[in-house]
């Protein structure tokens, strides 16, 4: 039977924290019998829309039980009604990456309600383009660092010590192509996920020891909402043409292969490795590039 528990906006409540204390001992049940099926629990975030909802819709059609989080609650409830056909347990939170409380009651919620997290897949996120002098300091800079990079850290930081004690557990980190070529108005953008990618590979180091993995999705173009929110202004028009850009179903799929087949990393699409390749053995030939095909245009055309 489907158990989705629905959080209200202005907070936890009694029967929450009541229905949190028997599924916690359910849990510890269903360990001592062996049943490791029934303990694998997500947490996923930014699962409102675009590859974290793929990745929930995919995971639950999976058996996975799930917690999801983002700021929109009513999508949020209208995907635990998408899953629940399914048998599988979902909570949804609702919370802001850039408020530290939030990320704080994340952990602590979804934790309290399965006992454990044996899957967190740290996907929020959002890009900001332009020039950096005309990014605001606040919403368009420190913001982005804060949910892209910040964030990760922290909710990893909180869900880490359970895994740690259970000798088991998976990190993955939806980053994003931008984490190895850096490419004008997405600076902001690619600090974070330059960061996150070093900070994925840093935790692999320290945490392997346990039997935990920790991965990273390095998607390019995707077809999600980013493109909406991110504020492009191009006198060119130039973006990544459609035939390049992959589903949110295709990241969502990458993802739940690297749990079953647990590797460092994963470049989406594939052929974006010669891409990678070139900047990092001919820099000088992808500055020109870049300079001649789109700064120039864009930062001298009138």
């Amino acid at each position: 039977m489907t158990t989705t528990t629905r959080q209200s906006r202005g907070g936890h409540n009694n029967q929450l924290w009541q229905i949190s204390e028997l599924v916690y001992n359910a849990s510890a049940n269903s360990k001592n019998t062996g049943d490791e099926q029934a303990m694998t629990v997500l947490l996923i975030t930014g699962a409102s829309s675009g590859i974290g909802a793929a990745i929930a819709r995919l995971a639950a059609k999976q058996g996975f039980d799930l917690a999801i989080t983002a700021r929109r609650m009513e999508r949020l409830e209208a995907l635990c009604t998408e899953c629940e056909p399914y048998g599988v347990r979902v909570l949804p939170i609702q919370a802001d990456l850039a408020q530290w409380e939030d990320v704080q009651r994340i952990a602590k919620t979804a934790l309290q309600f399965f006992g454990c997290i044996e899957v967190l897949i740290n996907n929020a996120g959002f890009g900001r383009l332009n020039w950096l002098e005309k990014l605001d300091g606040q919403s368009e800079i420190a913001d982005q660092i804060q949910v892209n990079l910040i964030a990760p850290i922290q909710l990893t930081r909180q869900v880490l010590p359970s895994m740690i004690a259970n000798r088991q557990g998976h990190v993955i980190n939806i980053a994003s192509l931008a984490a190895w070529v850096a490419t004008p108005t997405y600076s902001v953008y690619a600090a974070s996920k330059f960061g996150l990618r070093g900070f994925t590979e840093a935790l692999r180091r320290e945490v392997s020891i346990y039997g935990i993995q920790v991965s990273g999705i390095y998607p390019g173009g995707v077809e999600t909402e980013f493109a909406q929110k991110a504020g492009i202004e191009r006198k060119t028009r130039l973006t990544t043409p459609r035939w390049m850009r992959l589903t949110a179903e295709q990241v969502a799929k990458a993802a739940l292969d690297v749990i079953q087949h647990p590797r460092r990393q994963v470049i989406l699409p594939g052929y974006m490795s010669l891409v990678i390749g070139l900047n990092r053995f001919a820099p000088r030939l992808v500055d020109w590039l870049i300079q001649q095909w789109f700064v120039r245009r864009e930062r001298l055309t009138s």
